[in-house]
């Protein structure tokens, strides 16, 4: 099969950066894509801005590289737009609760279709056309909680719950599209699907029980569950609970807790570190007490001392400071809004949602981070009387780095690009 990838030159604030580049489970969002696709594709081209399609009459898979997908849906949709033997495009109905959740707010990517929602991922069996029909995948959705609170968080149930998918596509418009790649469609589908497996799977709940046993550990704690590289040490006094995969080079230090997470190479947790269904990238650095539940922490970053992240996304070689508490909840419930697609606030149809800070950061110890905020890349926050509660987006023009004596020391590596640029660059 031929791919086809088409350029999205699109700047994902705060980070300045196309979706392609950024992280998505520890990996570059299109070194996912292709390692995804390996089992079917021979050959592959990249478009540059303004060039058309091949017009090759051989089997092509098309897509947009901002998608977030796994293998799942791709096997599902190669599957069955092969039984059509027609040209055919991704789609999703309204009425698809894992989509209408999750992926449709704060969107920009999406065509409308009637009560249909168009991706940008076609399948041709014989070269490119233009009579394209739509195909809906199930993406499986079931609704999954992740702790009971008391109900003026959420629901008149009082559980704050996702519409976790078994197989996920997602386009990568928002930060938040991020968090929901990484954490609901990511961590908490790996589990779904490893509870579905072990409920219709004899012989694989077998070997789980097997091999328990033989270790002489809990099930979670099992090496089918936990799957770690070369040359770690952990602590025995740590608890590791899976599903997780831990890297190659990884230290991880007596009473830390990590549960359903994602490390990288080369990461060092130190002594009571707690982890929850979050993503460590490689060269991550997490002193003692350092607290992340349902967060994205990309390469070579350092998350200081007693410092907590809820449901936020921090991007690559960022220092956050000790004692720094990023919020998840607006105290009285008004809708929390987030940066969508177009670089403006939209509804993030969440009751709780934390903070986004881009690449090259520098925060100073015991900030207080509001929900839904977003540093951009290259910003400095020094804590003072008057920089200590994060109520706002912070740009990089607000960097306290430019009141310094040397500001230069400080380079900026991320400025996003002029609007001339990125129209020459559209596709």
């Amino acid at each position: 099969m031929y791919k086809i990838i088409i350029p999205d030159s699109r700047l994902i604030p705060p980070f300045n950066e196309p979706a392609r580049d950024l992280r998505i489970q520890n990996n570059p969002l299109w070194l996912h894509q292709r390692n995804v696709l390996a089992p079917y594709v021979t050959r592959e081209k990249e478009l540059k801005p303004r060039e058309h399609i091949p017009n090759e009459r051989v089997e092509m898979i098309v897509y947009r590289n901002n998608l977030f997908f796994d293998e799942g849906y791709i096997h599902a949709f190669i599957t069955a737009a092969r039984k059509k033997k027609r040209a055919v495009r991704a789609a999703f109905s309204s009425e698809d609760p894992a989509f209408r959740e999750h992926a449709l707010p704060l969107s920009t990517s999406y065509t409308v279709a009637g009560d249909l929602y168009l991706a940008d991922l076609w399948y041709y069996p014989n070269g490119p056309v233009a009579d394209v029909q739509p195909l809906v995948i199930d993406l499986e959705a079931r609704e999954l909680g992740y702790y009971h609170v008391p109900t003026y968080m959420a629901d008149q149930s009082g559980d704050l719950t996702f519409q976790v998918p078994l197989r996920s596509l997602l386009a990568i418009d928002s930060w938040v599209h991020i968090f929901i790649a990484d954490v609901v469609f990511g961590l908490f589908s790996r589990g779904a699907r490893f509870e579905k497996r072990l409920n219709e799977d004899l012989a694989f709940k077998l070997r789980i029980l097997g091999r328990a046993l033989y270790e002489g550990r809990q099930i979670l704690e099992c090496s089918e569950l936990v799957k770690v590289g070369r040359n770690c040490v952990i602590d025995p006094h740590a608890i590791i609970h899976g599903p997780t995969t831990i890297g190659d080079n990884v230290t991880i230090n007596a009473g830390a807790v990590i549960e359903n997470c994602i490390i990288g190479n080369n990461v060092n947790i130190s002594q009571d570190v707690q982890l929850m269904l979050s993503v460590v990238g490689d060269g991550t650095f997490l002193p003692f007490r350092a607290a992340l539940f349902m967060t994205t922490v990309m390469e070579n970053s350092m998350i200081a001392q007693n410092t907590c992240l809820q449901m936020c996304v921090v991007g690559r070689n960022t220092f956050i400071g000790a004692g720094s508490t990023f919020t998840d909840y607006n105290l009285i419930p008004t809708p929390i809004r987030a940066l969508d697609g177009h670089g403006e606030l939209s509804h993030a149809n969440r009751p709780v949602m934390g903070s986004a800070v881009g690449h090259n950061c520098r925060l100073g110890s015991g900030m207080i981070v509001y929900p839904a905020r977003t540093i951009e890349s290259d910003v400095v926050l020094a804590a003072s009387k008057e920089r200590r509660v994060i109520d706002r987006n912070v740009r990089y023009e607000d960097s306290d780095h430019h009141k310094f004596k040397h500001p230069g020391l400080h380079k900026r590596l991320y400025a996003p690009k002029r609007e001339e640029e990125l129209e020459l660059e559209s596709w």
